[in-house]
């Protein structure tokens, strides 16, 4: 390891399609930031950028795209955000890099960060760091910003032909940010024909999305789906509240703005602020109605639709693909006293009184089936959604002819806030390798192991199309019929339906997960967000 750095006016520096950037090297890692990949007008799809002459410094991150409410910061040792300054000019990738020889041809991972369509960005959290990556693993890793929410998913097609797809705009700009990856990362040290993408919750909805998308084909080969799969036939029934429709919602956003004849060039032209500021009034307006409004893609004749509603497109189906999921996922609960430091009977009572005295006996009878000599209190946050999910998709995607499918579940249990199943965000640092960056990754009695490991896994899948690593046991493909699932835990083994009656039972006696951003929102809803993502 070298902590030299190296960064002047000539080196380092690559050639690209429209010229030349300069980064910098530091600790045996290239890097360039805030780079550049198309150009587009707010509700159009994205257009090639422009050439430029000289060098230009890519030695910053960014904008991140406008988000419709500031995010709180709330309890950053469970997922440790950055919050970075935002504009519409925010089509850029981040590129962590081993080496700039063109010839070198480096595995790519191409991340694509979650916060649902709405919220987030490629440096939204310090485990999204690259170099890690990059260093121990020997790949090119590139983080990609995209417009999100109402500038990246608003629906309208009613106003003209030139808008027939606003409401995937914002996909429409990672296909450009591949499309720019499948011509310049070779001057990267890149491989643009060995290129996976990879994201967690809307992230790995992102990853999905493209899989379905006819204009992403051909400039990925693997993809990696963390906790972003949804099984809208699954239980528990989420409550869907109705929405407005896409005309009616523009109209709104416009008379909030005083726009009173429906001309969508206007509402191009407001700064994009006091554009935020019509949108929330918009949502707050058919919130008092009860209705919610949602971002994200929309099938038309540009995205074919989710692959558990309408089949899994043949191109897709012959791309190798892992899934994982984690134990707890947003379902966490607490208890006043340590779960790890209870008696036998204390655990009990925590899910007698979930569940009451004979479904709690049920659920811990069916937890020390799936996980054998762990703590039976951790049974009171089983993810009962993603998981069944995960498993169908795995199913589904292996029927017929197909590229391999892997399945993973991170089941460890963290000793900190009175003992917290694996939730929502924090198998990122592991598949990063960036234990050493976050602090509740060495909070688990096999930190070391975890911390080698998982990133080795995801590397090894970039590389080959396969997780299989030394250090892990065998870790076979999913079927039709069976799948097998690496379980990430105190012992690292793999088991196939292992929790199956579990959930099953679960979700017989549970009461549906209820998030408070599916909800409508009011007047009395806070001006913000708290980031569980």
């Amino acid at each position: 390891m070298s902590f030299e750095l190296r960064c002047t006016k000539k080196d380092p520096v690559v050639s690209t399609k429209y010229g030349k950037l300069r980064g910098f090297f530091y600790d045996d890692v290239y890097n360039f930031w805030g780079v550049r990949y198309a150009v587009a007008k707010r509700f159009h799809q994205p257009e090639e950028q422009p050439s430029w002459d000289g060098i230009k410094d890519a030695l910053a991150y960014g904008y991140v795209s406008p988000l419709l409410e500031d995010p709180i910061p709330d309890n950053e040792i469970t997922v440790p955000h950055r919050y970075w300054p935002m504009g519409e000019d925010c089509l850029n990738v981040n590129i962590f890099t081993p080496t700039i020889d063109p010839l070198a041809k480096k595995p790519v991972m191409v991340w694509l960060h979650g916060g649902g369509y709405s919220d987030g960005s490629a440096i939204a959290h310090i485990a999204f760091e690259g170099d890690n990556l990059a260093r121990h693993q020997d790949v090119v890793l590139v983080a990609v910003n995209h417009r999100l929410n109402a500038f990246g998913f608003l629906d309208l097609s009613e106003f003209g032909e030139e808008y027939k797809n606003s409401v995937n705009a914002g996909m429409a700009d990672i296909v450009a940010a591949l499309k720019w990856v499948h011509e310049n990362i070779a001057s990267f040290g890149g491989d643009p024909d060995n290129v996976t993408i990879f994201g967690q919750s809307g992230g790995g909805g992102k990853v999905n999305t493209l899989g379905q998308t006819p204009a992403a084909d051909g400039l990925f080969h693997r993809a990696i789906v963390m906790s972003g799969v949804h099984d809208p036939d699954g239980k528990p029934k989420r409550k869907v509240w109705p929405s407005p429709e896409p005309k009616e919602l523009a109209l709104e956003i416009m008379k909030q703005l005083g726009i009173e004849d429906g001309d969508v060039k206007k509402l191009e032209k407001v700064h994009f602020r006091l554009y935020i500021m019509a949108v929330n009034r918009a949502i707050r307006v058919f919130g008092r109605k009860g209705m919610v409004v949602g971002w994200g893609p929309k099938a038309n004749d540009w995205y074919a639709g989710d692959p558990l509603t309408v089949g899994f497109r043949e191109h897709f189906k012959q791309i190798p693909t892992m899934v994982g999921s984690t134990l707890g996922e947003f379902y966490q609960t607490s208890t006043p006293e340590n779960k790890l430091t209870m008696t036998e009977e204390e655990q009990k009572q925590v899910l007698y009184d979930k569940y009451g005295k004979e479904d709690g006996e049920k659920v811990i009878e069916l937890f020390e089936a799936a996980y054998p000599g762990k703590n039976i209190a951790i049974a009171d946050s089983v993810d009962n959604s993603v998981r069944p999910a995960c498993v169908k998709y795995c199913k589904v995607k292996s029927r017929g002819e197909h590229a391999p499918v892997y399945s993973y579940l991170h089941a460890s249990v963290y000793d900190f806030n009175n003992g917290m199943p694996a939730w929502h965000n924090c198998d990122i640092p592991y598949a990063f390798g960036n234990g050493d960056r976050i602090p509740y990754c060495h909070a688990t009695r096999n930190a070391e192991d975890l911390c080698v490991l998982i990133p080795k896994a995801f590397a090894n899948f970039a590389k080959y199309g396969n997780p299989n690593a030394e250090g892990l046991p065998e870790w076979p493909a999913a079927t039709e019929d069976a799948v097998p699932t690496m379980i990430f835990d105190e012992k690292i083994e793999v088991k196939t339906g292992h929790d199956t009656e579990l959930i099953e039972f679960i979700n017989t006696i549970a009461k549906p997960l209820m998030m408070s951003f599916f909800k409508p929102k009011t007047d009395d809803d806070e001006e913000g967000t708290v980031w569980g993502y």
